[in-house]
C-alpha cells in the first residue's frame, strides 16, 4: 500500500457447471497469474466454485460436498500468498443454503458474506435454492463470521463484499458497508448478457462507486456459465469514485487489473462533510495483512488532469466554460448597471480569453461589442508581435480599442521613488504592472465600466501576479481556469472559424511572457516558463496538491509516470520544489482575490473554496522533497 495504492483484480475463470474440482484448477491458474502481477485483492464471480447455473443440482449433497472440499483445497493451495481472494461458494449452514462470498487469505477462510437479495424474476430463480442472509452475524466453527455485515481491514483499507443482485436494489448492502468504513467494495456476480444491459451495469457500478466514494471491483461470470437459456460474457469492471479504471468483456480465462487509490478515497471522504460514517456494533471486522511493497501502477496517470483527452469532450468543456464565464460576468454587468467593460489586452493568452468572454457577455446581453474597450499599454518589454496581435484581435472582434503608452508615466514614477531605469529588479517589473492596473481602473471610472481581470488559476497558485497590479480587477473571469486549459479554450474559439481565428492561432504560438523586461533583437526576452517552470507540470502539481491533498512524494511519483520521457526526474523534482515553495509564500495574494466565476473543482476563492493561513510553514513539505532528492 505504498502511497495508498492497492492492486485489485477481477477474474473470470474457465469453468464447467457442476464440476468444483475442474473449476478450482482454473481458478488457481488465474490466482497464480494475479499473484505474479502483485494483485492484493482478487475477486471471482458468483458461485464460481460450482457454477452459478447449477440450478437444482444445488440441492444435491454430492455437489455441496465437492464444493466444500474444493474451497478447502483452494485455501490450502494458496497458503503462503497474501492475496485476499473472494470466492463464490454455496454454504450449507444450520439447515439452509446460502449464496456466499468466501474470503480467503494465506491459507485461511476468513469469512462468509451471504447474499442479501435473491432475484426470483425473469430468468432468475434463486429463492428456489437459497435463503437470504440472516440479519445478524453468526460464527461457523466458532471463528469464521457468517452474514452480510462483515468488514476486512488492513490499516486504512477496509474491504466488504456484496453479491450481484445486491447492487441492483434500491438500498444495496454496500451503502451500509461504506457508512461503516468500507472503502473498497467487491461484487461477485453472475450477470447474464442481454441487449442494453452492459451499459446499464457499467453506469450502475460507476455511480455506486461515486456515491460511496469508494473503489468497486465487479467480477462477472463468463461463457462457461452459458447454458440452457442464458449467455454470460465476463463483463468485469473496476471503478474508483465514479471513474472506470479498467473493464473487459468476453473475458473468459482472463484477469482485469487496476489499482485503487485508498488515500485518495479517504481524502475525498474527509473533505465531503455529508459523507458521515456511523458505528454499528452488529458489524464484525476481520483483520487482513499484506506484505509491504511498492504497487506497480498500471492505471493511466493523465499528465493533463484539467484537460479531457477526448476531442469531443474537450470541445464541449471549452464551450461550457466560456458560457459559465460569460454568465457570471453578465450577472455582474446587470447588477452594477455597468456601461462598458474594460480589458487590458496584451496579446497574450490570458487577456485574449478575458476579451473573448467579454465579447460573449455583450452578445448575451444583446449589446454592442463596442461596449467592450480593449486597452493595450505598451512599455519597455512590449514586442511588435504582441502589440500587433492585440490590435488585430480587437479589430476582428469588433470591440473598441485604445493604445495608451505608459513609458513616460513609469519613468516619472521611477524618478519619484529613485529607481534607476537600468535596474531590472522586481520594482522595475511591478511598477509597470501597477501602472497598467491604474490606467484600467481610472478609465473604467471615467466610463462607468468594470475592469475584467485576466489572471488565471495557475498564476494564482504560483503567485505569478503583481500584488495590486494584474492581481486586482472588478471581476476576474479566468480565476479558476488553469493555464493548460486556457490554451485549449482559445484554440477552441480559433477552430470555430471566425474573423479572429488567424490572429488567435498566432497568439497561441507566442511564448507566455509578462513582457516586463526589454526585448532582445525585437523578440521576447522574458519567457515565463523558463523562470517558474513548465505550466503543464505546475498544473499537474496543482491538481493533485489542492484537489486531493496528496503529499509531495506521491505527486512526484505520479508526475514521473505521467511525464516519463518528457522531463527527467531531476527536472520534475526541481519544479515541484519551486511549486511548493511559491504556493506557500504567495498565499497572501490568494487571500484577497476579487470575485470570479467558479467553473471547476479547483479554485482559490477565499470566500468558498480555499482557506489557508498566509503565514503557514512550508518546512515539512520541503523536507519531504529533500528526502526524495537523496
Amino acid at each position: 500500500m505504498h502511497n495508498g495504492f492497492i492492486k485489485v483484480g477481477a477474474a473470470s475463470p474457465v469453468l464447467k457447471v457442476g464440476d468444483p474440482s475442474y473449476n478450482i484448477e482454473k481458478m488457481l491458474e488465474l490466482f497464480k497469474l494475479a499473484s505474479s502481477f502483485g494483485v492484493n485483492v482478487l475477486v471471482y464471480p458468483e458461485l464460481s466454485i460450482t457454477g452459478y447455473t447449477a440450478q437444482d443440482l444445488f440441492l444435491q449433497e454430492t455437489l455441496l460436498k465437492r464444493a466444500k472440499e474444493a474451497l478447502e483445497e483452494f485455501a490450502y493451495l494458496t497458503n503462503g500468498y497474501d492475496t485476499l481472494s473472494f470466492v463464490g461458494f454455496p454454504l450449507f449452514h444450520n439447515g439452509k443454503l446460502y449464496n456466499t462470498a468466501a474470503a480467503i487469505q494465506s491459507g485461511r477462510i476468513l469469512s462468509y458474506t451471504a447474499k442479501t437479495y435473491l432475484p426470483s424474476y425473469g430468468e432468475f430463480q434463486e429463492n428456489r435454492w437459497f435463503s437470504p442472509s440472516p440479519e445478524n452475524v453468526s460464527f461457523i466453527d466458532s471463528s469464521i463470521p457468517f452474514g452480510n455485515k462483515i468488514l476486512h481491514q488492513y490499516r486504512d483499507l477496509v474491504v466488504a463484499a456484496e453479491i450481484c443482485e445486491d447492487l441492483w436494489v434500491s438500498l444495496p448492502p454496500s451503502v451500509s458497508h461504506a457508512l461503516r468504513g468500507a472503502n473498497l467494495i467487491v461484487n461477485l456476480s453472475a450477470s447474464d448478457e442481454v441487449i442494453g444491459k452492459e451499459e446499464y451495469r457499467r453506469n450502475l457500478v460507476s455511480m455506486q462507486s461515486a456515491k460511496l466514494i469508494s473503489g468497486y471491483v465487479y467480477a462477472d461470470a463468463a461463457e462457461g456459465e452459458s447454458t440452457t437459456d442464458m449467455v454470460f460474457t465476463g463483463s468485469n469492471i473496476i471503478a474508483e469514485n465514479g471513474t472506470i479504471l479498467n473493464e473487459s468483456n468476453f473475458s473468459t480465462g482472463r484477469l482485469t487489473i487496476s489499482e485503487i487509490d485508498v488515500d485518495k478515497l479517504n481524502g475525498e471522504r474527509r473533505r465531503t462533510s455529508t459523507f458521515q460514517t456511523t458505528d454499528d456494533p452488529s458489524y464484525v471486522t476481520v483483520g487482513i495483512s499484506f506484505k509491504e511493497k511498492e504497487t506497480v501502477l498500471t492505471r493511466r496517470v493523465d499528465p493533463y488532469p484539467f484537460v479531457p483527452s477526448d476531442d469531443f469532450k474537450l470541445s464541449s468543456r471549452c464551450e461550457k466554460i466560456l458560457t459559465l464565464q460569460a454568465l457570471g460576468l453578465k450577472k455582474r454587468v446587470e447588477h452594477t448597471k455597468a456601461k462598458k467593460l474594460v480589458v487590458g489586452l496584451s496579446g497574450g493568452l490570458d487577456s485574449t480569453l478575458a476579451l473573448l468572454v467579454s465579447v460573449r457577455t455583450m452578445d448575451m446581453l444583446s449589446r454592442s461589442r463596442k461596449d467592450v474597450l480593449a486597452i493595450t499599454m505598451p512599455c519597455f518589454g512590449t514586442t511588435k508581435r504582441t502589440k500587433g496581435n492585440a490590435e488585430m484581435l480587437a479589430e476582428a472582434l469588433g470591440v473598441s480599442f485604445e493604445q495608451i503608452d505608459i513609458k513616460k508615466s513609469v519613468l516619472q514614477h521611477f524618478k519619484d521613488i529613485g529607481q534607476s531605469p537600468d535596474d531590472y529588479s522586481v520594482t522595475y517589473e511591478n511598477a509597470q504592472a501597477r501602472e497598467r492596473t491604474q490606467v484600467l481602473m481610472d478609465r473604467a471610472n471615467q466610463l462607468s465600466a468594470l475592469v475584467v481581470g485576466t489572471g488565471d488559476l495557475s498564476e494564482l497558485a504560483l503567485g505569478w501576479a503583481t500584488y495590486n497590479g494584474d492581481h486586482m480587477s472588478n471581476y476576474a473571469v479566468n480565476a479558476s481556469i488553469p493555464k493548460t486549459l486556457v490554451r485549449h479554450i482559445v484554440s477552441y474559439v480559433a477552430s470555430l472559424g471566425g474573423k479572429e481565428s488567424e490572429v488567435l492561432k498566432d497568439i497561441l504560438s507566442t511564448p507566455v511572457s509578462p513582457e516586463l523586461i526589454p526585448p532582445k533583437d525585437g523578440k521576447i526576452s522574458q519567457v515565463t516558463e523558463d523562470i517558474v517552470g513548465p505550466y503543464e507540470l505546475h498544473d499537474f502539481f496543482l491538481y493533485y496538491f489542492v484537489r486531493f491533498g496528496f503529499s509531495p512524494s506521491k505527486i512526484y511519483r505520479l508526475a514521473r509516470i505521467a511525464f516519463k520521457g518528457i522531463y527527467s526526474d531531476d527536472v520534475t523534482l526541481k519544479w515541484l520544489r519551486t511549486f511548493i515553495r511559491r504556493f506557500f509564500s504567495q498565499q497572501f495574494k490568494r487571500s484577497c482575490l476579487p470575485d470570479g466565476p467558479k467553473v471547476g473543482t479547483v479554485t482559490f476563492s477565499p470566500r468558498s473554496d480555499w482557506r489557508m493561513p498566509s503565514d503557514a510553514s512550508v518546512d515539512a513539505f520541503l523536507e519531504e522533497l529533500d528526502t526524495l532528492g537523496k
